[in-house]
């Protein structure tokens, strides 16, 4: 069983990184708030709580006037792709 250096393949990601040779990852932005929350079937009031955000956010994305970010943004995703999950 050969053991792994841990330290060279950080050392060795760092250095492909630099030269350009990293891996990209482009994450889509869920494009229709509305949208995802028509799907499941609720209200503004209980999506925003599901997500942990308030109403008028809520409001502002479907609306267009704010973009989810950060953890919001992931959580949209997941209700876009596997919305039983966030109900369970």
């Amino acid at each position: 069983m050969t053991r792994r250096d841990i330290g060279q393949e950080l050392l060795e990601g760092i250095q492909a990184i630099k030269a350009g040779q990293g891996r990209r990852v482009t994450v889509q932005l869920p494009d229709n708030v509305k949208e995802i929350r028509g799907r499941m079937d609720l209200s503004q009031s209980a999506f925003a709580g599901i997500l942990g955000v308030s109403v008028r956010t809520v409001q502002e994305w479907e609306q267009g006037r704010r973009k989810p970010s950060g953890s919001a943004a992931s959580l949209l995703r997941i209700a876009q792709r596997h919305p039983e999950a966030l109900l369970a």
